[in-house]
Formats: structure tokens, C-alpha cells, sequence
């Protein structure tokens, strides 16, 4: 076609290409998709063939992934097809999401935002003193919560981190558990014990348990409390109850802040009980310093087929 037109990028070596591409040209498929284009490469180099527009799709894309390298990223097939999506939609490319970086464990690398929305919740983290991240499983709610907790306790900008969630029981009945509370809690509160662990490694995370600069309770034992110099997270909150929303909300003390993560479609509350998080809501809408951000299956990172399984379940209930 006369209208066609053909670009070359070279690199320094066939390595640091692959990395821009996660190690996987199953993934130029994607991208030739999206940009209509050819892609050919070899040793330190690629080609894109076709329209004009197109071309530009892979310059763009593989700039943005050049950048997010160079500054020290790892690129994914996930991150890879982030980079394709944001160029074609416009937004600002994955470099943009390293642009808060949380303090990790010793020897790991920073925690930080893998889509949009993830930015816009740390940046929602860092500038209201109540946030919601609302949205279904494995779209780092909880995660990134615990990141920013543990990051501003590093910092010695907080002096506790608390973690908290209802102990609802999701559809089954768990029935007697031996042991003192934290052994009766510990099947409830496991997903916060597990990102600790993931970002604080596991003996230091056990320490901050145990010296009380992390503590992590149901909610129950927060009745009554006031809590100062705080990162507060309540997690699994659609399964509070409107009084236990309340009163979670209203144990902040000065210096302390609060995050609030749910999934308004996976309540488990029983007798038809109205959900403190859809209450919350509705009321809180538009309140000075509480903000609210929403997730969906496009920022799930946990395996891809999860994001795919969310859509298909929300479509067939949907019906």
C-alpha cells in the first residue's frame, strides 16, 4: 500500500529488547493487534510495517517501556499490554505509575502502582486523611493499603499501623477454633498477615507484630478505642454492619488516617442486614478529605484467567 511506511528501533544488546517485552514475543502479537501493524525483530532491533498512525502506536509504546526500564522497572506481559492500552487510550504510560514508590523489605524492590486506578489510589492515600478502595478481588486494595502503611511507619510519619476486618465467615461456617485470639482471628485476618509478610519479609514482620507498631484485630476490639498517630486499614468492609462502619470511622485520634477496602458484590452479611460500606457510601459522598476510588477487572493482578473469571460471573448475574 502507498500509504504504508516502516520503522526501526535498535537497542543495545537482544536482552534489554526482550525485557521491554517480557522475554515473550507472543506478547508483539498484542501490540501488532492494537497497532495494525507487522512487528519483526532480531538481535537488538524491531521493525513496525504499516500505516503511519500505527507505527507511531509502537513508537510511543516502546519509549514509554524503554523509560519504565531504565529507571529500574521490570516489565511484564502484563505490564506490556498496560503500556499498549495507555497509549491507546491516551493516558500516561507505565513510567507514570513509578511515580510513588513505596519503601519495600530489605533487598526488595519498591512496591508501586501496576494500573491507572492503583496510581490514583496511592495518590488518593497521600492527600485525604479517609479513603475507600472499592472493587473486586485481587485489584491490590488491600495490598497497596498495607504498602502505604508500612511505608509511612518506615518513615516514622505514623507510629502504628492497625489492621482490622469483620469476622464474617465467607458462606461456610468455620466452627470451633482452639487457641488464644490470635490464634481464633488468624484464619479471618490471613490475607493481611500474608502481605506483611510479602513486603516486611517474615521475621521482620513478626517483630512489629510482637513490639505492637503493627497490630491486627477484628473489629470487634476496636469499639471504644481512639487512635492516635494511626494508619488504620478495614478490610472486607462490605461485611460491616452500618454500626460497625460507624464506629470504625470514629476512632480516629489526631495524626491518623484511615483506609476502607470492599467489594459491594461479595457481602456475606446474613438476615438480609443492610452493608455499613453502601451506607457509607451514600452519606460520606462529597465530604471534605474522604475519597472514594473505584477498581475494576482491568486492574486485577493476580493470575490474568482471575480478571476473566470476575467478567464472566458479573455478566451471567448480571443476566
Amino acid at each position: 500500500m502507498s500509504d504504508e511506511q516502516q520503522i526501526k528501533l535498535e537497542y543495545e544488546s537482544a536482552r534489554f529488547l526482550q525485557a521491554l517485552f517480557g522475554h515473550d514475543e507472543k506478547e508483539l502479537r498484542y501490540l501488532e493487534g492494537k497497532a495494525k501493524v507487522r512487528i519483526v525483530t532480531r538481535d537488538g532491533w524491531l521493525t513496525a510495517t504499516g500505516r503511519k498512525e500505527g507505527c507511531a502506536l509502537v513508537q510511543e509504546v516502546f519509549s514509554d517501556l524503554e523509560e519504565a526500564r531504565r529507571n529500574g522497572g521490570e516489565i511484564t506481559a502484563r505490564e506490556f499490554r498496560t503500556a499498549v492500552d495507555l497509549a491507546m487510550s491516551g493516558g500516561e504510560g507505565v513510567t507514570a505509575l513509578g511515580k510513588v514508590q513505596l519503601v519495600g523489605a530489605r533487598g526488595r524492590k519498591a512496591v508501586v502502582a501496576r494500573s491507572p486506578h492503583q496510581l490514583e489510589y496511592l495518590n488518593a492515600m497521600l492527600a485525604n486523611d479517609v479513603v475507600f478502595g472499592l472493587g473486586p478481588a485481587g485489584t491490590g486494595k488491600t495490598y497497596l493499603a498495607v504498602a502505604m502503611a508500612l511505608d509511612l511507619l518506615k518513615k516514622k510519619l505514623i507510629s502504628r499501623v492497625v489492621l482490622t476486618r469483620p469476622a464474617v465467615e465467607a458462606g461456610e461456617a468455620l466452627g470451633f477454633l482452639p487457641g488464644d485470639m490470635r490464634d481464633k482471628v488468624a484464619p479471618y485476618l490471613r490475607p493481611l498477615y500474608d502481605a506483611i509478610d510479602d513486603m516486611l519479609g517474615f521475621e521482620e514482620g513478626a517483630k512489629r507484630l510482637e513490639d505492637g507498631t503493627i497490630e491486627i484485630a477484628p473489629l470487634a476490639y476496636m469499639r471504644g478505642r481512639t487512635l492516635s498517630r494511626s494508619f488504620v486499614i478495614l478490610d472486607e468492609a462490605q461485611n460491616t454492619t452500618r454500626e460497625q462502619m460507624f464506629m470504625a470511622l470514629t476512632r480516629l485520634g489526631e495524626g491518623s488516617r484511615c483506609v476502607i477496602t470492599g467489594d459491594a458484590s461479595q457481602i456475606d452479611l446474613k438476615e438480609n442486614r443492610m452493608s455499613g460500606l453502601l451506607e457509607a457510601e451514600r452519606a460520606l459522598e462529597g465530604v471534605k478529605g474522604v475519597a472514594f476510588n473505584h477498581f475494576d477487572t482491568s486492574d486485577v493482578v493476580r493470575h490474568p484467567v482471575v480478571g476473566r473469571i470476575i467478567e464472566a460471573y458479573e455478566g451471567y448475574r448480571a443476566d
